[in-house]
């Protein structure tokens, strides 16, 4: 917590690296979210770079979710009826209840 406005302070990498600065031009309706999501934050810097690591997260996420689809999608009917096998094999070495 930081000690005089009560906000949660977070280490992250970027404030650990060399920080470099630009200039944006946002719309009204960003400047307003910006100052809003600020006010969890020690800056408006740390509030878009915060959320732009988010962003960073959801898209490696769904990077990760499409290639875990495709691989599912290429397997050919009889990979899928072996993963099954396995599956209920693996399922039959636990203990029922």
């Amino acid at each position: 917590m930081h000690p005089q406005r009560g906000r949660v302070r977070r280490a992250s990498r970027s404030s650990r690296q060399r920080k470099l600065k630009k200039t944006f031009s946002l719309s009204p309706e960003s400047v307003n979210f910006l100052k809003r999501l600020a006010k969890s934050y020690d800056s408006d810097s740390e509030a878009l770079d915060a959320l732009i690591r988010e962003r960073e997260r959801e898209a490696e996420k769904q990077r990760i979710d499409a290639a875990i689809t495709n691989y599912y999608d290429s397997m050919s009917e009889e990979e899928r009826e072996e993963n099954r096998a396995w599956g209920e094999f693996a399922e039959s070495q636990f203990p029922t209840e």
